[in-house]
């Protein structure tokens, strides 16, 4: 079986060179996504212990040590129901890149697809959920400090001002994105910075990976306003739980080395706050930016994922639990 398509990331492929014949029956997976705060943990577990499932998270912060309360990261009662990977692998000082989360998470499918269990993959981080079914992207990994660089010009000068850079110097990827995509254009500057070649002349990630599985893709939700509800809610059983004082002792052991998980939704308002006079109005600040946060990601997720085409939603108000669950179960088995 050959996978010539993944030569840009060599040490990749041993993962996929045994133990999978998708000409006859493709291995069967669950993706379960959904916004921060929709119960996709719960019906993950749920679902694992009917099936025999193994659960492989997909979320970007929950592989780091000692970051549990503002992550929601599964109990340690649900972990010993169900098997659970990729949660706690990293030191909290070591950043983590979606290179090495594909990597882990294909390792992961295979040990459980040689255990005769279902993978299931949850989580709310769509570029990771993205590269897991169609491969991790080929360009250059990311820069912290042209990165910084890049994120400082696009303040000061603004979207349309690096959007023009990107048009002089790449005309036919700018083409393909616009102003407002932020994070593209500095992603795309960024790798030219790094690569000195164009973004449009590398290779995309093709669906090499979604051609050899079976996945089956759902994104449960609510109704933005009772999600919201649930997303207020659940920052503050997060402070409840001690958010602050988990933030205090990563801190101290090298939280703030790592940009990406010191920049992580309650984890950078919470470092914000712990820089303040900590009065009773920086602490109603700091709550409110948190939850603002929080319901901006969410519906940042929901846009995501309305561009993932192997994704069926599934209303978590209009359907309860159960059916939903049968929904799912009906169309493993078939």
């Amino acid at each position: 079986m050959s996978f010539t398509v993944l030569k840009e990331k060599i040490e990749l492929r041993p993962i996929f060179s045994a133990g999978f014949d998708p000409d006859q029956n493709k291995h069967r997976i669950i993706v379960l996504a959904g916004p921060t705060a929709s119960g996709k943990t719960d019906l993950a577990i749920s679902l694992a212990e009917i099936i025999g499932g193994e659960i492989i998270s997909a979320d970007s912060m929950q592989v780091y040590q000692k970051m549990d309360v503002g992550t929601a990261k599964p109990t340690s009662l649900q972990k010993n129901k169900v098997p659970h990977h990729l949660i706690d692998i990293v030191d909290v000082k070591n950043p983590f890149s979606v290179v090495q989360f594909c990597e882990q998470a294909y390792l992961a499918l295979r040990g459980i697809i040689a255990r005769k269990n279902v993978p299931i993959v949850v989580g709310g981080t769509g570029f990771y959920i993205h590269s897991f079914l169609y491969g991790p992207p080929l360009g250059p990994e990311s820069d912290p400090e042209i990165r910084s660089d890049l994120e400082k010009k696009m303040k000061m000068l603004g979207p349309e001002v690096m959007y023009e850079r990107l048009q002089m110097i790449d005309p036919d990827y700018a083409r393909t994105i616009t102003e407002n995509d932020k994070h593209k254009i500095i992603r795309a500057l960024e790798i030219i910075l790094i690569s000195k070649a164009k973004v449009s002349d590398i290779p995309r990630s093709t669906d090499i990976v979604s051609k050899n599985f079976d996945f089956r893709c759902w994104f449960v939700h609510y109704p933005k306003k009772e999600l919201y509800e649930r997303i207020e809610k659940r920052c503050d059983k997060m402070i409840e739980m001690g958010l602050i004082e988990e933030v205090k002792r990563l801190k101290e052991i090298g939280l703030e080395e790592n940009r990406s998980a010191s920049q992580a939704i309650g984890y950078r308002q919470c470092l914000d706050y712990l820089r303040t006079d900590q009065t009773q109005e920086d602490f109603k600040a700091f709550v409110q930016k948190f939850k603002q946060a929080s319901r901006k990601y969410a519906k940042r997720q929901f846009t995501w994922f309305r561009n993932e085409k192997m994704f069926r939603w599934l209303d978590l108000k209009k359907h309860d639990i159960e059916y939903v669950k049968e929904v799912i179960l009906q169309d493993f088995e078939h």
